[in-house]
């Protein structure tokens, strides 16, 4: 009987079975070994805590409150990067939280202004974080951030979770006064590494820095943990799953750990 590899057996099962779904239309993942897994923050950071806070002070308000807050924290940033009229993540998540208020119809103090964004130095990490991110190093792959956050917040969050030792590279776009999903953001990825993009996975949070990233021309791996829909951007990842196992399966097929 012949002797069928991991790989292609998790291929011909169908890779569902193993926690996370492969694209077949897409051709970069299967190029060549990835050397590099590149992430957001938030497939590694969990925000539920920031907008817990946010129903605690506002019950009433909370939903409509969250949604306008995150619609104008994006927005704002890629108008600014449009314009060439900068402002870090930081400051412009807290004016799109005073918009959000108002559109909602609360007050907000400078109390609760404070109690809600400082959530952002409390942030923390996903259960599944550690585990796999320490397997992903035994393994040889460079790990790294590439995030809207400041580096300064990025940071904080990594020291929060105690995972220092496992990332090489903590690169924001704060660095170039640009926001994902501009070209030159992703760019700074291989600018850092001196790697292809075949050989860099990207790790996204969100549908739109899904379809920044494969605009680029980045292999994608889309850690879906909220069950979001995807935009119609003409964009579809080379991989999907839930949790950073799944990305985790996923790497053991294609670089045939």
């Amino acid at each position: 009987m012949e002797k069928i590899s991991r790989k292609k057996f998790v291929r011909s099962v169908g890779v569902a079975a193993a926690g996370f779904l492969i694209n077949p239309a897409n051709s970069q993942i299967n190029a060549g070994r990835i050397r590099a897994v590149v992430f957001d923050a938030f497939p590694i950071f969990d925000p539920r805590p920031i907008f817990k806070t946010v129903n605690e002070i506002f019950p009433e308000k909370a939903k409509q409150l969250v949604d306008v807050w995150q619609t104008k924290q994006f927005g704002y940033q890629w108008i600014r990067a449009a314009a060439n009229q900068y402002k870090n993540f930081w400051d412009v998540t807290v004016e799109a939280l005073e918009f959000a208020a108002q559109e909602s119809g609360v007050l907000l103090s400078e109390k609760d202004k404070d109690s809600i964004m400082s959530g952002y130095d409390r942030i923390n990490i996903w259960p599944d974080v550690t585990e796999n991110l320490t397997a992903m190093k035994k393994s040889g792959l460079k790990i790294c951030f590439l995030s809207n956050m400041t580096e300064k917040m990025l940071h904080r969050g990594i020291e929060n979770g105690k995972i220092e030792s496992l990332f090489d590279e903590v690169i924001s776009t704060d660095k170039r006064q640009t926001y994902k999903p501009t070209p030159g953001a992703y760019q700074m990825v291989i600018d850092r590494l001196g790697l292809k993009k075949e050989e860099i996975l990207f790790v996204p949070f969100a549908a739109w820095d899904l379809a920044g990233a494969k605009w680029f021309g980045y292999p994608v791996f889309w850690i879906n943990r909220l069950n979001a829909r995807m935009d119609r951007l003409d964009a579809i990842p080379d991989a999907t799953g839930n949790t950073l196992n799944d990305l985790m399966e996923f790497l053991k097929v294609q670089n045939n750990l």
